[in-house]
């Protein structure tokens, strides 16, 4: 599998998106593990998720304890990075935002008790809260990367202005937003243009639609035309075609099917030509 670039590390240009493997329509735990498996064996070193990755506020933390599980046996666990995020809540449910500096200090606390480490690796904020300044927010990230509690800072569903008052705060290594092949919203909003200036990896989530769009990006016909020409997806074509859109950009899909992961796989060595490329825009 290709490669990127994201801070101090390398890491494969595929990542695994962990959110489906602890929403209400879950794998086993059993099962879970095994596909995190296949995919640690497939080439992908890194593993994305957050606190907030379960059902409801009683079940905070069930994605980064499953990763934890995953991880505790293989001989190859210290050569995954695994990133992390802090910033939402989940009452009864629910998604708010909670960038209180309190909140993002417990939150990390907890993300090292749930993942069984003593330093995360990637933090991550997971949105700017409207109720709290974001210095504030940020200020409190840097203060536990001082701490030790974490090695690096990424962001998540931020605009350019925002990664620039956090990067006068704290180096910043990541951007994670939403983008794929019909939202195009990273460039036009030139996040991904700056990112790719300034050599920040874009952690592209959602890349294959999620699911407001994964119906739509299934049925389009100029991925449909391409993956006939190679014998693939459309999903693996967009895929493959975010890979080529930029140097730092980094999709992590999701999956809770071993047939959706070995789809993710395949997406990994699939090659577009560059007539392909420039006719999908």
């Amino acid at each position: 599998m290709l490669t990127r670039q994201m801070g101090p590390w390398t890491v494969s240009a595929l990542g695994l998106g962990g959110m489906p493997l602890s929403l209400r329509r879950r794998p086993s735990e059993a099962d879970a593990i095994n596909l995190i498996h296949a995919a640690l064996d497939g080439g992908i070193t890194l593993i994305d998720t957050a606190d907030v990755y379960c059902i409801d506020h009683r079940d905070i933390g069930h994605n980064e304890r499953l990763i934890s599980k995953a991880l505790r046996d293989r001989s190859d666990r210290t050569k995954i990075l695994v990133a992390t995020k802090g910033g939402l809540e989940r009452p009864n449910g629910a998604w708010p935002s909670n960038g209180r500096p309190e909140h993002m200090i417990a939150a990390c606390d907890a993300s090292l008790r749930a993942l069984g480490v003593e330093k995360i690796a990637l933090y991550q904020i997971h949105a700017p809260d409207d109720e709290v300044p974001w210095a504030d927010t940020v200020g409190a990230v840097a203060r536990l990367r001082e701490a030790g509690k974490i090695q690096e800072v990424g962001l998540s569903n931020v605009s350019v202005e925002q990664i620039e008052e956090a990067r006068a705060i704290v180096p910043i290594v990541s951007v994670q937003n939403r983008c794929h092949f019909l939202d195009r919203s990273g460039w036009e909003d030139g996040v991904i243009d700056h990112c790719t200036r300034e050599n920040i990896c874009f952690l592209a989530y959602s890349p294959v639609g999620g699911s407001s769009d994964y119906a739509d990006i299934g049925a389009d016909p100029q991925l449909i035309a391409v993956a006939r020409a190679h014998g693939a997806s459309p999903y693996e074509v967009a895929l493959a075609w975010l890979l080529t859109k930029s140097p730092v950009i980094l999709p992590i899909p999701g999956a809770s099917r071993m047939s959706s992961l070995q789809s993710i796989l395949r997406a990994g060595e699939l090659l577009l030509g560059d007539g392909e490329v420039a006719g999908l825009g």
